[in-house]
C-alpha cells in the first residue's frame, strides 16, 4: 500500500465519521436513516438497543478515525509509545464495538441472512483484533500488522455499508429495502477482507514482510 492509498483510506475514513457524528449527534439519527427504516418495517426497539446502538456508533467511529495511523510506519517510528497509546484506544474501540454490534446483529433488518452477516462481522472483528493483540505481546510483530491489517479491513466496513447501501436504493428502491441490506450485510465486509488478504499475501510474496520491515505508508 502506497501513501496515496492511505490517504484515501483516511479520507473516506473522515467523511463517513463527519457523516455519522451530523447524522446522529446533530440531525437526531437516532430517529432517522437505519433507525427509522427498522421502525418502518416493524421493529420494536428498547431502551437498551438504542443504549448499544449509542455504544456501537460512538466506539467504532473512534476506531474507523484512529485505525490508519496505527498502521503508518511514520506515525510509529516517531513516537513509539503514542503509537502503543493510540494502538490501545483502537481495541478498546473494537472491543466496544463488536460486543455492541454483536447484539444489535440479533435485530439486523433483512432477517437471517442478515443477522448472520452482521453476527459473522462483529465475531471476526472481535476475533481479528484479539489475534493482533497475542501476536505483539508475544513480540511476533509481522503477524500482529498482518491481523491489524485484516482488523482495519473490518472497520472500514463501516464506510463500505455506506457506499453499497444508496448505490442498492436506487437500483431496486426502498420498497427492497430488507433485501438489499441483508446483502449489504455480507457485502460491506467480506470483499475487505478478501482484498486485505490479497495485500498481505502480495507483499508476502514480493519478501516485503523480512525482519521487522512495517508497512511504507
Amino acid at each position: 500500500m502506497n501513501r496515496k492509498i492511505w490517504f484515501v483510506v483516511t479520507f473516506f475514513a473522515l467523511l463517513v465519521t463527519g457523516y455519522v457524528v451530523v447524522q446522529y449527534f446533530i440531525m437526531d439519527g437516532f430517529q432517522t436513516g437505519l433507525v427509522k427504516a427498522k421502525l418502518m418495517f416493524g421493529s420494536k426497539l428498547s431502551a437498551f438497543w438504542y443504549m448499544m446502538l449509542f455504544i456501537h456508533i460512538t466506539t467504532s467511529i473512534v476506531a474507523l478515525v484512529i485505525g490508519p495511523f496505527t498502521l503508518s510506519t511514520r506515525f510509529r517510528e516517531r513516537n513509539i509509545n503514542r503509537h502503543r497509546i493510540v494502538g490501545r484506544i483502537y481495541l478498546v474501540g473494537v472491543l466496544l464495538g463488536g460486543v455492541s454490534g454483536l447484539y444489535l446483529s440479533f435485530y439486523a433488518t433483512g432477517g437471517l441472512v442478515a443477522e448472520l452477516g452482521f453476527g459473522l462481522l462483529s465475531v471476526f472483528w472481535l476475533t481479528s483484533a484479539y489475534q493482533a493483540l497475542h501476536r505483539v505481546k508475544n513480540k511476533k510483530i509481522k503477524e500482529h500488522r498482518n491481523w491489524m491489517i485484516r482488523n482495519y479491513s473490518l472497520t472500514f466496513g463501516a464506510v463500505t455499508l455506506r457506499i453499497w447501501l444508496p448505490l442498492f436504493i436506487v437500483l431496486f428502491g426502498i420498497e427492497r429495502f430488507e433485501l438489499s441490506y441483508a446483502i449489504i450485510a455480507w457485502l460491506a465486509w467480506v470483499p475487505n477482507l478478501l482484498v486485505a488478504e490479497l495485500f498481505i499475501r502480495k507483499r508476502f510474496n514480493k519478501g516485503k514482510y523480512e525482519g521487522n520491515e512495517d508497512l511504507h505508508f
